[in-house]
């Protein structure tokens, strides 16, 4: 068993079970400490790969990086171990990286279609209208052309997602907004200045 553990060739399969084992840990620990990893990937990761359409679900993106360890270290076992079973000796791991990877990629984009189509949503779109109503950024950055989403209370109370977009320059994430016209498919949004004494309360 110890051989197995130490095999040069697996290495990057146990390396991709290992780094699964530490972010569970981290994000689990992260949860009761309030410093969560997946809080700090949203933060850093780029917004065009956030706003890629295939990455648009209804749960945490965080579990799309977890699929695809999962996958990864799996089609490297089963790749290898079926070598080994027909020619009793592993296969160089430079060789045996990129197919897996790509078996990875395959199951991982099935797992989360299957995955989102069975979760309900978080909220349901409505025709309400928002405009004029103050919005914060709650994932990315938006910029002219490319949207992000926007966290926005109703004159009920109840909380809407809505994709916004500047007119011009760029609004990062957790930016205090203002909704000021519909477009289409998206909210016009302006950001609302630091120095505006009329908007220190915290609206959420």
């Amino acid at each position: 068993m110890l051989a197995f553990f130490l095999e040069y060739d697996l290495m990057p399969f146990h390396l991709s079970v290992l780094l699964l084992i530490l972010l569970s840990m981290a994000e689990t620990l992260g949860y009761y400490i309030g410093l969560r990893p997946s809080t700090f990937f949203k933060r850093t990761t780029p917004s065009w790969l956030i706003n890629t359409p295939l990455l648009q679900v209804k749960f945490s993106k965080v579990l799309i990086f977890v699929f695809l360890l999962i996958n990864f270290s799996s089609a490297g076992y089963l790749i290898q171990l079926s070598i080994f079973a027909s020619k009793g000796s592993f296969a160089p791991w430079y060789y045996v990286i990129l197919p897996a990877f790509i078996f990875a990629v395959f199951f991982t984009v099935f797992m989360i279609h299957c995955l989102d189509q069975v979760i309900k949503p978080k909220f349901k779109q409505t025709q309400i209208n928002l405009v004029g109503r103050l919005a914060t950024i709650s994932s990315g950055n938006a910029r002219p052309g490319f949207s992000a989403e926007a966290r926005v209370r109703d004159e009920f109370g109840q909380i809407h997602y809505v994709q916004v977009e500047p007119e011009f320059g760029e609004l990062e994430f957790k930016s205090q907004i203002l909704l000021i016209r519909f477009k289409q498919s998206h909210y016009i949004a302006k950001r609302i200045s630091a120095s505006n004494q009329l908007f220190t309360v915290d609206q959420f």
